[in-house]
């Protein structure tokens, strides 16, 4: 635990108070920029994307469901993994289940991967994820949009989709690498703690990451 200076209940409401006036400052901020990236201009899709998932082939408008937007997480699984991006199976973590949620917000969630949907279908069961997962194997989709530049070189990003009524489709955003720490629910509780991220001394930051059945069992501190 790093050292801290250890001061009285006056003091610490001091430095507590300056604090947040620069937290309300940084919201203020934040949600100008949300405005901003609204009012970011739309690119037409053009291609004729076809994912494969439960229920066969699909195109990107039935990835929308009967709503107007699409969020798609481009997780990374490439075709020839055995399993995906311990990373991206962190945020899956902390994704999962959200799409109820946006639902009632006009939108859909969905993940796309290069690798082959069997091998997808198989590695959400192992992981206990509820979400959509589509794959893109054989197309194009993961290259435009940034998320693949070779056979086995993936990236994660997410990317939004909308829908206008006429049935045409456009995109409006996309985010990658520290873009993507704001869907990272387990991030945002390390950066309030005293140790915050703690992986400083790592060969790269996510070098601690396991999927959540890799890790050692550890009981201290888990009901049940």
């Amino acid at each position: 635990m790093p050292d801290h200076p250890v001061v009285d209940r006056e003091q610490w409401d001091q430095a507590r108070a300056a604090l947040l006036a620069k937290e309300k400052q940084l919201t203020r901020l934040r949600d100008e920029l949300a405005r901003e990236r609204r009012r970011l201009p739309w690119l037409r899709v053009e291609a004729d994307y076809r994912f494969h998932g439960d229920g066969g082939e699909v195109p990107l408008a039935d990835l929308f469901g009967s709503r107007s937007q699409l969020v798609v997480y481009h997780f990374m699984f490439g075709p020839d993994w055995d399993a995906g991006c311990p990373s991206c199976s962190f945020w899956a973590d902390n994704f999962d289940g959200i799409d109820v949620h946006l639902a009632h917000r006009d939108a859909t969630f969905a993940c796309v991967s290069r690798a082959p949907y069997e091998k997808l279908r198989d590695y959400r069961e192992r992981m206990g994820w509820r979400f959509r997962w589509v794959s893109s194997a054989g197309g194009g989709f993961n290259f435009d949009y940034g998320a693949s530049s070779g056979e086995n070189d993936e990236s994660p990003g997410l990317s939004v989709f909308a829908r206008d009524a006429e049935g045409g489709i456009f995109h409006t955003y996309s985010t990658y690498q520290r873009g993507l720490d704001a869907f990272n629910g387990a991030y945002q509780m390390l950066d309030l703690l005293p140790k915050g991220r703690d992986e400083d001394g790592l060969d790269w930051p996510q070098q601690w990451v396991r999927r959540h059945d890799e890790y050692e069992a550890e009981t201290e501190g888990h009901c049940g």
